[in-house]
């Protein structure tokens, strides 16, 4: 053997125990994740062609840990995902005493209650928890958590997105009919308030009073409901229980677009998006779930695919460390929409673009050309710093 060879065959041999010994270290790194669903009885609607369907939510949770996986691999992260379903009615904070134990990151699947109730569990102490389910403004304003992130935008960036849609297009005389249930009274009340941020106007309301079967009906009733609205550009509808918003379009009494919860609405993920690369996505969902990626999907997604970047990132599973990361300049997620999604430092909400859509195609992409902001254009959607009064972030 030449000198040549000896030194290529050493060198070849010390490449090989350092990549080893590189891989060996990398493959002690464990990040187990746990998804805690607060399960609730799905009320009654007046139609049933769009069933919730089970693992809403958990199927986005189920990509995003294959998605992980597939980096880890060659690292060594070894990502696993636990799931802990909570019946309607059972003790949730129970359930997350005894499984936060497994898991320093946890994504929550239920309503505000649900997430403040697993956020001060002496037993969170520590743990990153991620809410991908609810849009409540509390949690990034006075309600909000220093252990807890929001991948699921809140209700007031959709309804932002909607009304800065409307103001470029000089839709500004609004009209708007309200469901009876809380879900339906919150949204009206973030459609308020994002009118008036705005500066559009909402002239007329009235409460849906219906509680019969419109289905045979609704081409004589609706238009007679709608007759004294005062005249508008726009009807908003505020049914975020979908129960009767499929039955205002077309049939009002003046020939007006339809907004709000039905109609153009706004969405953190939707089915119609394709640019961006989102078809991959798209496509990697539906061949897992065998149906469309929904917004509480794209939520629990986009929360493991944040733990998975910072993870990389940082060559670390000790969450205050990623927490720490992920609230930094330094991060950055793609997130299919057409800019990097970031955290807000002051309240853990992430930015992100809002889809507004109707039901068949994107109609554009939020915040709109024009609506500037002078730190991020996408915090004109949401709760910007001087309107949250969350203050467990600071120092």
């Amino acid at each position: 053997m030449t000198r040549h060879d000896t030194m290529t065959a050493l060198c070849a041999a010390v490449l090989f125990c350092t990549c080893a010994q590189v891989q060996a270290q990398a493959a002690q790194i464990d990040i187990p994740i746990l998804y805690l669903r607060a399960e609730v009885d799905q009320p009654p609607v007046l139609s049933n062609l769009d069933p919730v369907p089970e693992d809403l939510g958990l199927a986005g949770a189920e990509v995003a840990l294959k998605d992980n996986q597939t980096t880890g691999g060659f690292l060594g992260h070894n990502y696993t995902l636990t799931v802990v379903s909570v019946e309607p009615g059972g003790d949730l904070a129970a359930a997350a005493r005894d499984a936060l134990g497994t898991a320093p990151f946890v994504l929550v699947d239920g309503t505000a209650a649900d997430v403040l109730t697993v956020a001060d569990l002496p037993e969170a102490t520590g743990k990153l928890i991620f809410n991908v389910a609810s849009g409540d403004a509390s949690l990034r304003s006075e309600n909000c958590r220093a252990n807890v992130l929001h991948t699921v935008p809140e209700e007031a960036a959709r309804t932002d997105a909607l009304m800065q849609v409307l103001q470029a297009k000089q839709w500004r005389n609004l009209a708007m009919i309200v469901g009876p249930k809380p879900a339906d009274q919150a949204f009206a009340e973030a459609l308020r308030r994002s009118a008036t941020k705005f500066g559009l106007t909402i002239g007329g309301e009235k409460a849906w009073t219906f509680d019969t079967d419109l289905r045979d009906s609704t081409m004589a009733e609706v238009p007679r409901f709608t007759q004294d609205l005062p005249d508008h550009d726009v009807l908003l509808v505020a049914d975020a229980t979908d129960d009767f918003g499929r039955y205002i379009l077309h049939n009002t009494w003046l020939p007006r677009p339809v907004a709000g919860t039905h109609g153009l609405h706004a969405e953190g993920w939707a089915s119609v998006i394709e640019a961006w690369g989102a078809v991959q996505l798209q496509n990697r969902f539906e061949d897992h779930a065998e149906r469309d990626m929904r917004g509480r999907d794209y939520a629990a997604w986009l929360a493991i695919r944040a733990v998975g970047e910072a993870v990389t990132r940082q060559n670390s599973a000790d969450p205050m460390a990623l927490r720490a990361y992920l609230l930094s300049d330094a991060f950055q997620q793609d997130g299919f929409k057409g800019r990097a999604l970031t955290f807000r430092q002051w309240n853990g909400q992430m930015r992100q673009p809002i889809a507004v859509v109707n039901d068949r195609a994107l109609v554009t992409m939020a915040p709109v050309e024009g609506f500037l902001h002078q730190r991020n254009e996408t915090d004109s959607l949401g709760l910007d710093q001087p309107e949250s009064q969350c203050t467990a972030f600071e120092g």
